[in-house]
């Protein structure tokens, strides 16, 4: 049996300074011009500030239609609630993983007046085939999501698919995800096999580390993305300074992409009538 290709970073991206909702200032990695998506991620912010003028006002109710919106806290608390019933507090560690499906209309809120507010949200397109499906959450709380230690110096956060015996408790069939959160110690090392055929980012937010092989290794810094490929064999190390990262990869579902705004269709019939549907109540 052959041994895994490595990995290499195919390029690097940093974010770009933006603000949505209510004027939340945040980090666009995903979304941008230098990365529209990245089949089947359409938009990846994060937000970050222990100034509560930046985020307080939040994200008053807005519609989502054919994709899944992923929030993963790092600290702080946001409150949500759709137009179908549906309520949660999101707080430190925890996640939630939304099916926007045929359209719900929603609000993410910030449950405090200070301190510090630090997460990420991604964008999980959905097949042609489930654009219009019902509407649904699945939440973990920090002490549903499983760390593992697969190395010295190596801590992992199982959010969505496997490292070693430790399976993460999102699951969704059609992109069959990977998301983990990392932290390496100072120098350490860690390499992880990669679902073959997925595409896949790294985006470090603390630290900084070296991704590849050593004689093919590219430093990455903090607030980079690095989106990978080439191979199934990730090796990761970190700098002196010790690293954080999430690693994010999905099956690529190849379908056309239609979108604007809250609302990504395959068709621009579909489209319009998301904008109709929503305008005439029937989310």
């Amino acid at each position: 049996m052959s041994s895994p290709t490595p990995v290499r970073v195919l390029r690097t991206i940093r974010g770009m300074a933006t603000s949505d909702g209510a004027g939340v200032r945040l980090t666009r990695v995903i979304g941008g011009p230098s990365l529209p998506d990245l089949d089947p991620f359409l938009l990846l912010d994060e937000f970050g500030t222990d100034r509560a003028e930046d985020y307080i006002a939040g994200f008053p109710s807005h519609p989502h239609r054919g994709f899944e919106t992923v929030t993963y806290m790092l600290d702080g608390r946001m409150r949500h609630k759709d137009n179908h019933g549906n309520e949660g507090l999101l707080t430190p560690g925890s996640v939630q993983w939304m099916t926007a499906g045929r359209g719900l209309i929603h609000s993410e809120m910030p449950e405090q007046e200070s301190g510090q507010m630090r997460g990420f949200q991604l964008w999980v397109n959905l097949p042609a085939r489930d654009k219009m499906t019902d509407p649904k959450y699945q939440e973990f709380a920090p002490d549903h999501i499983p760390v593992t230690v697969p190395a010295d110096g190596v801590q992992v956060k199982v959010i969505a698919g496997q490292v070693g015996d430790t399976v993460g408790p999102i699951v969704q069939p059609a992109t069959d995800p990977v998301y983990l959160d990392i932290t390496l110690d100072a120098r350490a090392g860690w390499s992880y096999t990669l679902p073959d055929g997925h595409n896949a980012f790294a985006y470090v937010f603390e630290g900084g580390l070296e991704i590849g092989e050593e004689d093919d290794a590219r430093a990455v810094a903090k607030q980079e993305m690095a989106v990978l490929g080439g191979g199934e064999q990730l090796t990761l190390r970190a700098g002196d300074t010790g690293a954080r990262l999430i690693l994010v990869a999905g099956r690529p579902l190849r379908e056309p992409v239609m979108r604007h705004g809250p609302f990504v269709m395959n068709t621009k019939q579909e489209l319009m009538q998301a904008f109709v549907d929503f305008q005439e109540g029937r989310f």
